[in-house]
């Protein structure tokens, strides 16, 4: 099978692609940025998912699948930047999917697209609708993203979709939005709040990722992995002390003295859990975490 991966320089995507490459599938890359110590038998191709190269990648070398990993967040990216990226790119491959025959696509979100409120349920399942948009707006242009790629089931019922909802992913990269908020000397957290935090090791990502591409999966999955923890253990474990402010002084206070900068609205998501339920990806799967929460945590306090 020959295997287009979208963003591939990111670190999860690097894994997915030296797992399938392992396994002896043909692996493309396309992403802006260069990988320059890729292996030899991945083929890279350094273009905007949005510019003509990219599409030529497309029409020049047919893949048969497509793994969307080309998405950003606040952390690699300003507002309007994200929009062009996130939303224009995944509607380009998509539609360039479409023209020159891929077969099937999957499409790697975020758990949280759920969003974090009071009265949110304790597990969301598929059957929730991502709604983080109206309490979190750094988060609005990949719940569209999310959205579009969700309508290719019924708009282009001829490729094989999957959506798949994944946790937050820590490991020995110290890539990604959870490794950035806990990247500080404290971990800030809201006082009177201990909100559950879910996660997997990237490997463990990485896994799941090849077993849903391997599965022909089609519809929205969430991915979760092992059990979540209160941050306050999470922070505990990895070696850090938590800094509990006052809820008008949490804002005031990130991206000063050591403290990670957030964008506004993320006060929510650490007051209030985002905890998937994914067993029905585990059944279509078998997928299965190898790292613990415990094992996880203890390999990212290692690693750094």
């Amino acid at each position: 099978m020959k295997v287009l991966i979208t963003g591939i320089s990111g670190a999860l995507a690097r894994r997915v692609a030296s797992y399938l490459a392992l396994d002896g599938q043909t692996v493309l890359g396309l992403d802006h940025r260069p990988w320059p110590d890729a292996p030899a038998n991945i083929t890279l191709f350094e273009a905007d998912l949005r510019k003509r190269p990219a599409e030529d990648v497309f029409r020049l070398h047919r893949p048969d699948a497509v793994i969307h990993m080309g998405t950003v967040t606040h952390l690699n990216a300003r507002t309007e930047e994200r929009y062009r990226i996130n939303l224009h790119g995944t509607r380009a491959v998509f539609e360039h999917g479409e023209r020159y025959g891929v077969k099937q696509t999957i499409f790697i979100g975020r758990h949280t697209v759920y969003g974090a409120a009071p009265d949110a349920p304790l597990y969301h399942t598929e059957n929730d609708p991502p709604l983080a948009a109206s309490t979190y707006p750094a988060l609005s242009d990949l719940v569209a993203a999310d959205l579009f790629a969700g309508s290719a089931l019924w708009k282009m019922p001829e490729m094989c979709t999957a959506v798949l909802r994944m946790v937050y992913v820590l490991g020995p990269s110290q890539r990604g939005t959870l490794a950035s908020y806990l990247s500080g000397p404290f971990v800030p957290t809201v006082l009177g709040f201990d909100p559950l935090f879910q996660f997997m090791h990237e490997e463990d990502a990485a896994r799941a990722i090849v077993l849903a591409l391997k599965a022909k999966l089609r519809g929205i999955y969430n991915v979760a992995g092992p059990q979540p923890v209160p941050i306050s253990v999470l922070a505990r474990v990895i070696g850090k002390g938590t800094l509990p402010l006052p809820e008008p002084l949490f804002h005031l206070a990130l991206g000063k003295f050591g403290l990670p900068w957030l964008p506004r609205g993320a006060e929510n998501h650490v007051k209030y859990p985002v905890v998937i339920d994914g067993s029905r990806f585990d059944e279509e799967t078998g997928f299965e975490p190898q790292w613990s929460e415990k094992t996880t945590m203890e390999g990212f306090r290692w690693s750094g």
